[in-house]
């Protein structure tokens, strides 16, 4: 599998591309346990109340319990405790409520800054990157299955003189079309190099600067 082009212009922008969709998704990801975190700010007069509601429910049962001890009228004096220990109840299911809701939504807003963003890019890039990944492998293929210049060439100019541009196509040189034909060696490599050029490979045979280094 083949992942990157062999033409240098073509291969800097793939890893531009490839670096650049994971920059945005660690961006993004960042973005969003920053925003989880402030949201989750918010959840603190939840746990005020909830903290209030304890406090006062402690309170009232210790009142209640002061006032259970009191003789003969022990029992009516702790009533009005007990209600409010069991008020307080309320008070603090409101407060958990409220830290609830707030998790959710911290929870809801970091997923969204993550998927969507991170989504619409990866629409664009994936079909991208797949179909040169899925071509230039089988691209490859053709090239390393017979000798340079056999049948494996005609197919690669064949893909060219169906889906080249005709700016590229009028470009070659007079009777490059009726040579390739006739099964002219030369028009089939010029065809063939300008299907690989539009995939950022290089023809069979040829060699960089580098490589001659």
């Amino acid at each position: 599998m083949r992942l990157y082009a062999q033409n240098p212009a073509l291969r800097l922008r793939q890893l531009a591309a490839d670096l650049g969709l994971l920059v945005w998704i660690v961006g993004w990801v960042l973005a969003a346990r920053a925003v989880h975190g402030a949201v989750l700010l918010l959840a603190g007069p939840g746990q005020a109340v909830e903290d209030l509601g304890r406090s006062v429910g402690g309170s009232m049962e210790s009142a209640a319990g002061a006032a259970e001890d009191v003789p003969l009228a022990g029992d009516e004096l702790s009533a009005p405790f007990d209600a409010l220990a069991e008020a307080s109840g309320s008070v603090r299911g409101a407060g958990q409520s409220a830290q609830d809701a707030v998790d959710t939504l911290a929870t809801i807003l970091a997923f969204a800054l993550v998927v969507l963003p991170v989504g619409w890019l990866l629409l664009r890039w994936l079909p991208w990157r797949t179909r040169w990944v899925r071509e230039a492998t089988a691209a490859q293929r053709v090239l390393t299955g017979t000798p340079a210049g056999g049948a494996d060439l005609e197919l690669l100019a064949a893909r060219a003189m169906a889906t080249a541009p005709l700016p590229r196509l009028a470009a070659l040189p007079p009777g490059t079309g009726a040579a390739w034909r006739a099964g002219d060696p030369a028009a089939v490599r010029a065809l063939a190099a300008l299907e690989l050029d539009r995939l950022g490979l290089r023809p069979p045979g040829t060699t960089t600067q580098a490589e001659h280094a």
